[in-house]
């Protein structure tokens, strides 16, 4: 890349703001180019330039005959099918969200999933209140991408139970919670598990807490004004100070967090008929609070969207104390939990293949443990692309031996698995997807656009309710039973937008384990592109990924 010397005149009468913000910008574009350890944080692409004066449009005749390639594809052709896209430079392809609607990739043989699909059946019966849903993950779920989409078509198929948990703040930029607008004063410590600065593992359910003392506020606008009830969580300490709540700027309540040392705390107000916008106040200090959930009087889902940027699986394993976490979990009392993990752990080869199995299974008997009657589902990661030597996007070398790995590890544990890696195409999704119009991930061939993220979310609740109707006997076909979401009542329909057609891929049958519906998967091994692990001088890496080193006392193995 050309070096350009850029000499700034503030007396030139140019505008000073003006050339800074160029400035920066400039900077921002150049330093990822010149550091290869940053090449995932590139936001241009500069040999892509030349295309972008040549706005090219897909052509109705390409459309259709994608969509109509998809219909006629054979189940389970996405990942056989792989190497028949284009992929090359200045390859397009036109995708359809209707090329990713077998939700063919959820296993369990074991029936894991039946505690579960058992508490759906009863809000869809009016014999419950509602069904909880923890989603834990890294960076996409921090953004709640995937679990914003699943989220909506559990709450429109089973009723909307509220908005449910979200971070007192933002500890990242693109922190985000859909239904929910965030703002806060700048006087919070923000303390995030697996980079913490008091590191006792006490972060709460989402894994961030934020300290406050006198003055620090933080607010939240909801664009839905039929929530009647909000719960304020925090650490209980002997100096614990107080916090006051408002609702459209009047009153509702105060609270102390005074209380026994490292206990968990929460309190609940009521929240006025239509009040939409709330502001939380420390009046003493200090305070150390988790975050915020929102509930509707009415029965129905709630999907907490628990999203760490960065974290892999070592955040559940190590980093979370374990008498803190089981308190916090057999307080929001789950129906599902959701295990998220492996995007970052598939940089590092060593660590997948000497190190991520054992830390899965801890975080699965940490699970156990704590939420003994609770159904876990382990998600496996989305694909993940680099470049290699020769300019193409190809899937990182680790991945598909990590999901198999989890594939693997969720049938001797006895937990539901989904293969999001397959359900999304396999090796050279990201490749198909960043060649796609529209383009379904970003520069960095691991985070989705919009749309891409709601083709996983749709994957995922779609999976779900297959094994749902499985469960209840539902002769295939049928329509589903959807819930008014204002009265949580269920109704005969069909629901828009969610793709429910498949065919069966987990069979059970009492007392013989695993049927023969399920294929022995081995590892598959890829060469590793030379691209991937590098860090300043080009140099392979081999370590595994950076968490807090903290060990917390507990009595799981």
């Amino acid at each position: 890349m050309a070096r350009v010397k850029i000499v700034l005149n503030m007396n030139s009468g140019f505008p000073k703001k003006t050339a800074l913000t160029v400035l920066t910008f400039l900077v921002l574009v150049a330093v990822p180019e010149l550091l290869p350890a940053l090449k995932n944080y590139r936001s241009l692409d500069f040999g892509r330039i030349g295309s972008l004066l040549d706005l090219p449009l897909p052509k109705p005749t390409e459309v259709a005959e994608a969509v109509a390639a998809a219909a006629l594809r054979p189940a389970g052709a996405n990942a056989k099918n792989a190497a028949s896209h284009p992929t090359g430079a200045g390859a397009k392809i036109f995708l359809s969200p209707g090329e990713f609607t077998n939700p063919k990739q959820l296993l369990d043989p074991s029936g894991e999933m039946d505690k579960f699909y058992s508490s759906l059946g009863a809000l869809s019966g009016g014999q419950s209140q509602g069904v909880h849903i923890l989603h834990y993950g890294d960076s996409p779920t921090t953004a709640d991408l995937i679990t914003a989409d699943a989220r909506s078509l559990f709450q429109r198929q089973f009723g909307d139970g509220g908005l449910g948990f979200v971070l007192v703040a933002k500890p990242w930029a693109w922190y985000n919670h859909r239904g929910i607008d965030m703002s806060a004063s700048a006087d919070w410590t923000i303390d995030i598990g697996g980079l913490s600065q008091i590191r006792d593992g006490r972060n709460g359910l989402g894994g961030v807490s934020f300290v406050g003392r006198n003055g620090a506020s933080a607010k939240w606008k909801l664009r839905d004004r039929s929530h009647t009830r909000a719960e304020i969580a925090y650490l209980s300490q002997p100096d614990g100070g107080e916090f006051s709540l408002e609702a459209d700027g009047k009153m509702i309540g105060t609270a102390s967090t005074a209380g026994e040392t490292g206990s968990p705390g929460f309190s609940q107000f009521d929240i006025p008929e239509g009040a939409r916008e709330f502001a939380l106040k420390v009046t003493r200090g200090p305070v150390r609070l988790y975050g915020v959930d929102f509930r509707k009087g009415a029965a129905g889902v709630v999907y907490a969207s628990l999203g760490v940027n960065g974290a892999n699986i070592t955040l559940l394993s190590k980093t979370f104390d374990q008498k803190h976490w089981t308190a916090q979990l057999q307080h929001y009392q789950p129906s599902l939990v959701i295990i998220n993990y492996g995007t970052n752990e598939s940089g590092f080869s060593d660590f997948v293949d000497t190190t991520w199995g054992g830390e899965l299974r801890r975080v699965i008997r940490r699970l156990r443990a704590a939420l003994p009657g609770t159904s876990i589902l382990l998600m496996s990661p989305m694909d993940r692309g680099d470049k290699d030597s020769g300019g193409n996007i190809v899937t990182l070398a680790a991945l598909p031996r990590l999901v198999a790995m989890e594939r693997q590890i969720a049938v001797e544990e006895h937990v539901a698995f989904f293969n999001t890696f397959e359900a999304m195409g396999g090796v050279g999704t990201m490749a198909r997807w960043y060649a796609s119009e529209p383009r379904l991930v970003g520069s960095d061939f691991i985070h989705p656009m919009p749309a891409g993220a709601r083709i996983v979310g749709e994957l995922l609740f779609s999976a779900i309710h297959k094994g749902y109707d499985d469960y209840r006997g539902a002769p295939e076909g049928a329509p589903l039973t959807t819930a008014t979401p204002s009265t949580g009542a269920p109704e005969r329909g069909n629901m828009q937008g969610a793709p429910i057609n498949s065919e069966r891929v987990t069979e059970r049958a009492p007392g013989k384990g695993l049927d023969k519906g399920i294929d022995k998967a081995e590892p598959v091994g890829l060469q590793q592109s030379p691209a991937a692990n590098t860090d300043d001088s080009g140099k392979k890496e081999s370590k595994p990924p950076s968490a807090d080193s903290t060990k917390t006392e507990e009595n799981v193995p």
